[in-house]
């Protein structure tokens, strides 16, 4: 071999090493959406351009909030309930918001935010609200109980400017609310890009409260999908200009009440059917074919931004990932005679461990101690574990399969 044709050939090796790196190094950001109180019946009613335009590009799904119903997991179908669940990725008896009063959530459960910068201290996170708790009391921007996270960009508390918003009966004022958070979302994403953003908007409730179902309100999903268009642009800009690859998605925080529109907070049908819109061609067959819940997005997010989330905390998760792979859903124990039957919906072949403790120190900021159990062939669909060995009071089972953590709680006190 020649030195020129060596020379060659360990250039072009050069350049595709380097293409390779760039390929490899493409940014990975997320910018999720919460648009307050639209049922999924109310969304399909209304005229939702930009909405439909990124669920034609990715996807599009029904799926619900308020825990299991009639369980130990059931959750108010209330709006700050609702974005605590989709940012810790577990239901209120976890995360312990069970109102809108937000008066102690359990921060032992971190948030999207707290994962991201756990992982990567130097990135950047944004929170654009149309309320202002969302980034004191639920990120807890700053708290010790949060480790001191930082937000890098907020823009938010407008709702307590009286001055340039002269709140008035009919709630525009909080119509130009969602317009300017919107507008400055839009604007940070396209000049700083933060690499975990939260929009919330919250018109769309408040003419659902005022007015029920019908015109008007069908009005206001009109105009808060505009804003979510102005969103969408920006971060479609950044992607045709930049080394950047951005996850987009867009749900709601609770359905509404079935007599009129008006209420919700309960456990009907309607009030706790949501609807998930994203970008992503990657959704999975769960995601395609099931109904899933608010709690899935963050192992969502988590995965699309590659965080490596240790396994305790992944074990507290009450939902799975949109984009990779779901081996099974829906894990239940439930006590047949001298048996204790554990359950869930089987959803690929193989095998996954079954693991129990009788503790619940996580709660407090500890660790659980599971022992293993059982290996289960997933086909079955349950195994039956005799009752003398489960521990007395609160039991805390695991399955772990090679792409899927469940868990679920069983007590008979």
């Amino acid at each position: 071999m020649s030195k020129l044709t060596l020379f060659i050939g360990i250039l072009v090796f050069g350049i595709v090493q380097a293409q390779n790196m760039e390929k490899d190094s493409t940014a990975k950001k997320v910018v999720f959406i919460i648009v307050d109180g639209i049922s999924a019946d109310q969304l399909k009613t209304a005229d939702t351009p930009y909405l439909d335009q990124i669920g034609d590009l990715g996807g599009y799904t029904e799926a619900y909030v308020g825990g299991g119903k009639d369980t130990y997991s059931e959750t108010p179908t209330i709006s700050a309930v609702g974005y605590n669940s989709l940012i810790t990725g577990t239901w209120a008896n976890k995360h312990n918001v069970w109102g809108n009063e937000i008066k102690a959530p359990n921060y032992n459960y971190p948030t999207i935010f707290r994962l991201y910068k756990d992982q990567y201290p130097n990135g950047t996170i944004g929170v654009f609200s149309s309320w202002l708790d969302n980034r004191t009391k639920l990120v807890g921007d700053g708290m010790e109980e949060t480790g001191g996270i930082r937000v890098d960009y907020h823009f938010d508390g407008l709702e307590h400017d009286s001055i340039n918003f002269p709140h008035d009966v009919q709630r525009n004022f909080m119509k130009l609310i969602d317009y300017t958070v919107a507008d400055h979302a839009a604007e940070t994403i396209l000049e700083k890009a933060p690499d975990v953003s939260w929009v919330y908007l919250e018109f769309s409730d408040d003419m659902g409260h005022g007015f029920g179902d019908g015109d008007r309100f069908n009005a206001a999903i009109h105009f808060e999908d505009k804003l979510i268009g102005k969103i969408w642009m920006a971060v479609e800009e950044r992607q045709a200009s930049h080394n950047e690859e951005w996850l987009f998605i867009v749900t709601t925080d609770h359905g509404r009440g079935a007599k009129d529109g008006k209420h919700h907070g309960g456990q009907s049908e309607r009030e706790r059917s949501t609807w998930i819109v994203t970008n992503s061609k990657q959704t999975n067959p769960y995601f395609n074919e099931r109904i899933p819940a608010v709690v899935d997005i963050l192992p969502t997010m988590t995965d699309f931004l590659g965080i490596k989330v240790p396994i305790h905390i992944r074990r507290e998760w009450d939902g799975v990932s949109l984009v990779q792979p779901v081996e099974a859903i829906d894990l239940k124990a439930k006590r047949k005679g001298n048996n204790l039957v554990v359950s869930w919906q089987n959803l690929s072949e193989g095998e996954g461990k079954l693991y129990l403790s009788g503790t619940n120190d996580f709660k407090s900021g500890g660790k659980d101690d599971y022992k293993f159990m059982d290996t289960v062939i997933l086909g079955k669909g349950e195994v039956e574990i005799p009752m003398r060995k489960i521990p007395k009071g609160l039991c805390k089972l695991v399955l772990e399969t090679e792409h899927t953590t469940l868990n679920t709680w069983f007590s008979e006190e």
